[in-house]
């Protein structure tokens, strides 16, 4: 069965009209690199034709262009287009120009079998007709002259909305921007918004605050600095759609820039923010991937994860002053739980924790909600790069408000993973095993979750080698921080500097029983029992007394005891490796082992 192209579509789009999964042909196509060194940043260029027209100002990601499938978009390759936008550019000749931004397509004949081009296309530049911000009579004109259907092309809200003063503006896509050219306004919904940050150092005092916006294309990070502060931080709300221009773009810092894009916006004196009134965008993805919060359990540590769930209790606001700066903190504690009948622990701070209400038991969405572990138990907290949704209007959240209101609010023994220790929970009384055991099971290789078990093991070594490191001071944060060299840290993770820092110590140890040996890596808290010593100290011995560093791990060979371990795949530089944590180190308690070992004879003389 023939496929019959779009005749007259390309036309429309480029006039700055829209139509509806248009087919074309693609003639070529060129790989753009980023220069980053990542694949999965480059671009791809595209010559497409709808039989009549052809136009080479279309782009692709390297993500769209990838589900042509595992050989690439061959040349005459037939697509349709299943999702679009256009965005209007400044060309070398300093006029506009309007781009095809690809978002989604589906190829419905591959290249390599028609191996033809169909028709014979004009170049779209032939049509002499300038690039519009609104599909308007002139490009109709021009569109029937190419000889497109009647069918009458659906517009793009994005460039027609009636909006503001800036509606007669040009506007850009977020995905088009770059420190390239700085004439361009954008439309786009407030995703997230940071509390007020302040800072005092060397170099004076100052504050910023931070906002994420996103349209249909991409989404981006705005930061304020100084008076600009006081200037914006109450005009930008969440959730509302506004006109932002004349802002400086620079490259992302990654260190402090969670969102997915190479750029990121600054604020400036000049810049124009104007809330868009009686319009709304087309609907902007969420790229949430829900955990199951039962699943947070088995999870690592300072991991990212999209949550969410029915604030089930909410404890009071706490006022207290940290120790190390003298600043004022302000926390609140939420039970969330969800159909899994599982609960967690989320700590809210600042504004967050201030502000919220937990009412009526509302549903919270979480994007970037941090992972915390404490003697076993797990919990999460909210950091600068965490969204944050009260009762969103999603379907995941009505079908969790009608559980939680049918069965949910009437459980009383849901589990509980942020207690500590566990009690009787089989995840902290994990089965007796040997390390011959671990491995002839395959422990960790066969499921996405850890699997746990606990041995009698004697240290045999622990490496000296980046035992402690700088962390964060910061409440709850163990990240690492990064020296300034003039008596400050700053912590990536929450985006913030500090006077001072914390030691912890990451300790690996080889560790065997009677039938084999293991590397495994202990946390701060269980390495200070093993030690002997505390973080500080171990820092200090670490910076100062190599030699007395040395006699204390020379203390902890042979030394025995009791390892409740964790074991799971993971991968790095796309290398898969099992990984072994021991989340509990205890001394040997002889009673409670040697009935271990008397159950286990019982058994073996049944067996006999």
């Amino acid at each position: 069965m023939s496929i019959e192209l779009s005749k007259g579509a390309l036309a429309t789009i480029m006039q700055g009209g829209d139509y509806i999964e248009p087919i074309v042909q693609v003639l070529s196509i060129k790989r753009m690199n980023s220069g980053t060194g990542q694949p999965d940043k480059d671009k791809f260029r595209a010559l497409l034709s709808d039989g009549q027209c052809t136009v080479s100002f279309a782009m692709m990601t390297a993500p769209v262009y990838a589900r042509a499938g595992e050989n690439g978009l061959a040349k005459f390759s037939i697509i349709k287009i299943v999702r679009f936008i256009t965005s209007v550019i400044n060309n070398t000749e300093g006029k506009d120009s309007r781009v095809l931004l690809i978002l989604d397509l589906t190829v419905l004949k591959d290249g390599n079998e028609l191996g033809e081009k169909i028709g014979n296309p004009v170049s779209y530049s032939q049509l002499n007709v300038g690039p519009s911000t609104n599909y308007h009579q002139s490009s109709a004109n021009a569109i029937q002259a190419a000889g497109s259907p009647s069918k009458k092309p659906r517009l793009s809200v994005p460039f027609n909305a009636n909006c503001g003063t800036s509606s007669s503006r040009a506007v850009y896509a977020i995905s088009s921007l770059s420190p390239f050219h700085n004439k361009w306004i954008i439309r786009a919904k407030v995703i997230n918004k940071s509390d007020i940050r302040k800072w005092e150092n060397s170099k004076g005092v100052g504050q910023l605050f931070s906002f994420e916006i996103a349209d249909e294309s991409s989404e981006i990070k705005c930061t304020a600095f100084k008076e600009l502060v006081d200037q914006f931080y109450d005009v930008v709300q969440v959730d509302k759609i506004y006109y932002i221009s004349k802002c400086q773009i620079k490259i992302a810092s990654k260190q402090f820039n969670t969102v997915k894009n190479d750029y990121e916006i600054y604020l400036t004196p000049d810049t124009v923010i104007e809330e868009c009134f009686m319009c709304d965008l087309p609907q902007i993805p969420t790229n949430f991937n829900f955990v199951e919060i039962r699943r947070i359990a088995d999870l690592h540590a300072n991991e990212l994860i999209d949550v969410i769930g029915v604030a089930k209790s909410t404890s009071d606001l706490q006022i207290f002053t940290a120790k190390s700066s003298g600043r004022e903190i302000k926390k609140r504690d939420v039970q969330l739980v969800d159909q899994s009948k599982t609960v967690v622990t989320l700590t809210l701070w600042g504004g967050q924790a201030e502000n919220f209400n937990g009412n009526g038991n509302p549903v919270i969405s979480l994007k970037n909600a941090k992972i915390h572990e404490f003697l076993g138990g797990k919990s999460l907290s909210t950091i600068s790069s965490t969204q944050m949704r009260i009762n969103p209007e999603t379907k995941e959240a009505f079908l969790l408000k009608a559980w939680y209101e049918s069965e949910g609010a009437r459980i009383t023994n849901a589990y509980n993973i942020s207690v500590q220790t566990g009690g009787g929970n089989s995840a902290f009384n994990p089965p007796w095993m040997c390390f011959k055991e671990v491995s002839g099971q395959q422990l960790g290789r066969n499921s996405d979750k850890a699997d746990s078990y606990q041995v009698k093991g004697t240290i045999l070594l622990i490496k000296g080698e980046r035992l402690v490191y700088k962390s964060c001071p910061g409440p709850d944060c163990q990240k690492k921080v990064i020296d300034n060299s003039n008596g400050t840290y700053t912590c990536q993770s929450c985006n913030k500097s500090f006077n001072s820092f914390k030691f912890r110590i990451l300790c690996n140890m080889n560790v065997c029983d009677w039938s084999s040996n293991q590397w495994m890596t202990v946390f701060n808290d269980e390495a200070e029992k093993i030690l002997g010593l505390t973080a500080l100290e171990v820092g200090q011995q670490a910076e100062t007394d190599p030699d007395g560093l040395n006699d204390t791990l020379e203390k902890c060979m042979f030394k025995e005891c009791i390892l409740r371990c964790r074991v799971k795949t993971e991968t790095y530089n796309d290398e898969q490796r099992v990984k072994t944590v021991a989340f509990r180190a205890d001394p040997i308690n002889h009673s409670e082992y040697n009935a271990h070992l008397v159950n286990n004879i019982k058994k073996l003389a049944r067996l006999s």
